[in-house]
């Protein structure tokens, strides 16, 4: 029998990253009787085969919908990591009524007519634009020690990391505000990771009193950092 406090969760992962990098914390969460979700979007992870020219947000988008329809979800928790944040934006303006809370784990919060290429660092837009200029459909992943991942985890997250499709920098959200009307909205920052976009993003959502804000101190990758507290996080903010 499902246990009566039961959450499900529905964990989106960032830019050149799959579903396995949920795996510590989709483990806490099961152990405690929570159902969990780590969709590997479109030309990633293990579906890294699939990399192929036009896959968009929008296309990520898809795959996440996809799995609460067909799954049945609803009073879903979902969160997404990073450029996750761009397509958990999108799967609001689909299935916001499935959505009991949302999380930002330090993502991108877009405004509508925002893309990736706008939101994020100089360093990934010289990428970007060196991929196109040579012709590529997919940016090679940055190391994992650029995202201050703990030492001894490094070489593991950088072996994972596959290409992530350039289509998905340049295409612009259309959002009409159904994120803002999911009831319970959290950002979490990764306190030492230096990252001006988060910072603009953790500024503005801490001025809505809708919204509640976390600090951890680690690097970007909170959920190979700091699965302990992060599954914690999850659950308080459920």
């Amino acid at each position: 029998m499902a246990q009566p406090d039961r959450k499900t969760f529905v964990l989106v992962h960032g830019a050149w990253h799959g579903g396995w990098c949920w795996r510590r914390v989709s483990d806490l969460l099961e152990k405690q009787g929570h159902k969990v979700f780590t969709p590997t979007l479109t030309g990633l992870g293990e579906r890294s085969h699939l990399l192929r020219a036009g896959i968009n947000v929008s296309t990520h988008v898809t795959d996440v919908v996809n799995v609460l329809k067909w799954e049945g979800l609803r009073d879903v928790v979902l969160c997404g990591h990073s450029y996750g944040g761009m397509v958990v934006s999108g799967v609001a303006e689909q299935m916001g009524d499935k959505i009991a809370s949302i999380v930002f784990l330090d993502a991108f919060v877009p405004e509508n007519g925002d893309s990736m290429a706008e939101l994020t660092s100089q360093t990934v837009r010289d990428g970007l634009k060196a991929a196109t200029d040579r012709g590529e459909i997919g940016m090679t992943p940055r190391p994992a020690a650029a995202f201050l991942v703990n030492v001894k985890d490094q070489a593991w997250v950088d072996a994972m990391c596959t290409p992530h499709p350039i289509g998905t920098m340049t295409e612009k959200l259309v959002l009409t505000g159904a994120r803002e009307r999911i009831g319970k909205k959290t950002y979490i920052r990764a306190g030492a990771y230096p990252n001006p976009g988060f910072d603009k993003a953790l500024e503005r959502v801490k001025a809505d009193k809708s919204w509640r804000v976390y600090s951890v101190p680690c690097g970007h990758d909170v959920m190979v950092d700091m699965p302990e507290q992060l599954a914690a996080t999850l659950l308080e903010v459920a």
